[in-house]
């Protein structure tokens, strides 16, 4: 992996403070203590900045137009960022001891402003400058809570030098939960997902979907949809997933008969699906540990419904769309075949399959990635074919560097908004405000949570509208009796849901530029096969069963009512029954659609009767004389490329 900015001499800076990071990250998650030093929990953290903060002005320029090397003002931050935290690191036994957090010495004063501003610089390079805008004005919200004229706004005052030094030295800002959970958890999942992709794994994953889909009707498609949510929950970012499957994925999906558009919607809303999938999702998932207080385990496996049906629901759209519009698979003799495939990939599905083993039975999600990681890399290392190299490693090392440099970036700057609203206690009061706004009614709450996830989800990051949804939303659904896991996936999967839906849809404009399409009719193609997305949220919401919070058999029951439930919305959507091979009347593809969104629904009673429509209406089209066909769609004109734009 090249970055134009890094030059030989900054490349092998970023790859040695990565190195420095995670070999510090390792004693502190394994309690090793080297030299017989042993680590604070802050200090631990101000040396995790101190590494991967300063690397983000190497990394990231201060303009996206910007050209050329590392220019000597982000030289200054990057050694500033340095100096800063070590100087905290450095001190922290004084700062818990003496109270520095409320009354600090004036060089501690000083790095508290720097501190602040480095992160706040470092959030505006990685996440954009709306969230920045966002984290910034909340950090200062405690500077004028007191004189607020509504009721439920107004908060405890702080001076600005006590207000920087909370922010700096303080266990709810820079150093709060976010911060801790990226430092003990998030870091090992990060290089996790690097590993894979930079030892093979994300070819071997399109090639194993390939060689198990691709000749199916439709298969370029259904291969999208498979290698897509898959390396997705590597890379944790849809359109960074867009940006490594879709050259592979969108020109064969054209050669076999998609229309552009459809290719890339397809693309674009399998790629979004990877940061709701475990066992590694995206950053989010890893923040709730810390704000629901179970194990990521425990979350893992209460997102792994969902996902599916996620899934599910688009892989049943593309085959319904295939049967209507009779597209056919790809020639078996150009796609590779399993065995082989999976001959020479093993060691990526054991790693998976020994990530999951020991979340579940080693119970340690802070040790499990770095174990897994260890154990690729010496496979990777012996194995003959497709060897890790020298410079692969290396390549590897600076690729987890920028990731980790980036998450970093973000998380301690999201720290910012829970330090802005906890310091000056208005987090505690709007939770309830919401409640009472709404008039206790849950439906409501739902949907405007959602429509704020959703334009929240327009301007920030995931990370960044959970962070700020957990303490203001996630309480106000649970205090209406919502699950607390399901309300936090709640949020975070009406987050992602901006990737795909007008007007930012970052991941369909990328997935657009790829196949020389239309944004906004991607985007529309997009949501349109991603429609169970926006279903989904509310049944496991309404009924947390879903994600699996209740007994066995309600869990069985509603699985597999939720299975069929699914296969139902998705041949209405696309007006094609599969399994029966017919099309759908108007008035079945409606009645279909409500039969199964009924039985996605918390009733057993709404269930049944959702099971029995379902089957009326696969009846009726089953033996009613056949639609006639509609018009064939125009393939695009242009010529197919394989080729990044």
């Amino acid at each position: 992996m090249r970055n134009e900015r890094c030059n030989t001499f900054w490349r092998t800076v970023v790859i040695a403070f990565t190195v420095l990071g995670v070999a510090l990250t390792v004693c502190q998650v394994f309690f090793w203590q080297p030299f017989g030093i042993s680590m604070l929990r802050h200090q631990f953290l101000y040396f995790v900045l101190a590494f991967f903060l300063s690397l983000v002005f190497l990394i990231y320029p201060a303009r996206k137009s910007a050209t050329g090397g590392v220019p000597w003002y982000d030289v200054l931050l990057f050694l500033a960022s340095i100096v800063v935290n070590v100087y905290f690191g450095y001190n922290t036994e004084k700062i818990i001891n003496f109270g520095w957090d409320y009354a600090s010495p004036p060089l501690a004063v000083v790095f508290s402003f720097a501190l602040w501003a480095l992160v706040l610089e470092a959030l505006r390079r990685c996440a954009g400058v709306a969230v920045t805008v966002i984290a910034g004005v909340s950090s200062i919200y405690p500077l004028f809570a007191e004189v607020i004229p509504i009721g439920f706004l107004q908060g405890i005052a702080f001076e600005l030098d006590s207000a920087a030094q909370m922010h700096a030295m303080g266990t709810v800002s820079i150093l709060g939960l976010p911060l801790q959970t990226a430092g003990s958890i998030l870091i090992g999942f990060l290089l996790f997902g690097a590993a894979l992709r930079y030892t093979g794994g994300a070819t071997f994953f399109y090639q194993l979907a390939q060689s198990l889909l691709g000749g199916s009707r439709g298969g370029p498609a259904k291969v999208s949809v498979l290698s897509s949510g898959t390396l997705g929950m590597l890379s944790g970012s849809a359109v960074s997933n867009v940006l490594t499957t879709g050259p592979m994925t969108i020109p064969a999906m054209k050669r076999a008969g998609f229309p552009g558009k459809y290719a890339a919607g397809i693309e674009a809303t399998a790629s979004s699906g990877g940061t709701i999938t475990p066992p590694i999702m995206g950053a989010a998932a890893f923040l709730m540990v810390s704000f629901v207080g179970v194990p990521y385990a425990e979350i893992a496996l209460a997102a792994a419904i969902p996902a599916f049906l996620y899934f599910l629901g688009i892989f049943l759209q593309v085959d319904a769309h295939a049967g209507s519009t009779k597209l056919r698979g790809m020639p078996r003799a150009e796609l590779p075949r399993f065995l082989p495939v999976l001959g020479g990939g093993w060691p990526y599905l054991l790693a998976l399959f020994g990530l999951i083993a020991l979340l579940v039975v080693y119970r340690n999600e802070s040790q499990a990635p770095f174990i897994i990681v260890a154990a690729l890399l010496l496979v990777s290392v012996l194995k003959r074919a497709d060897r890790l190299t020298l410079r692969g490693f290396l390549d590897l090392v600076f690729g987890a560097g920028k990731t980790i440099a980036e998450i970093i970036g973000i998380i301690a700057g999201v720290g910012l908004i829970v330090g802005g609203l906890s310091m000056s206690g208005v987090s505690l009061s709007l939770a309830r405000e919401l409640v009472a706004v709404v008039g206790g009614s849950l439906v409501l709450m739902l949907i405007a949570g959602a429509v704020t996830s959703f334009v929240l989800g327009m301007g920030m990051t995931v990370s960044a509208v959970y962070v700020f949804l957990a303490i203001v939303l996630a309480p106000a659904l649970v205090e209406l009796g919502v699950n607390p896991i399901a309300a936090h996936l709640f949020v975070i999967y009406w987050a992602t849901v901006s990737y795909i839906t007008p007007p930012v849809a970052l991941a369909s404009f990328a997935a657009a530029s790829i196949a020389g399409t239309k944004p906004m009719q991607t985007s529309l193609t997009a949501m349109r096969f991603g429609m169970v997305k926006y279903v989904i949220p509310f049944c496991f919401a309404l009924n947390p069963v879903l994600v699996g919070q209740g007994g066995f058999g309600e869990v069985v029951f509603a699985f597999g009512m939720a299975i069929l439930g699914v296969w139902l919305m998705a041949c209405s959507f696309e007006g094609w029954l599969v399994g029966v091979g017919r099309r759908m009347h108007w008035v079945a593809r409606l009645l279909g659609g409500l039969a199964g969104f009924a039985m996605l629904a918390p009733e057993t009673t709404s269930s049944l009767l959702g099971l029995a429509a379902g089957i009326v209406v696969a009846a009726v089209t089953r033996l009613a004389p056949p639609l006639p066909e509609p018009v064939a769609q125009d393939v695009d004109p242009e010529p197919v490329s394989s080729e990044r734009p």
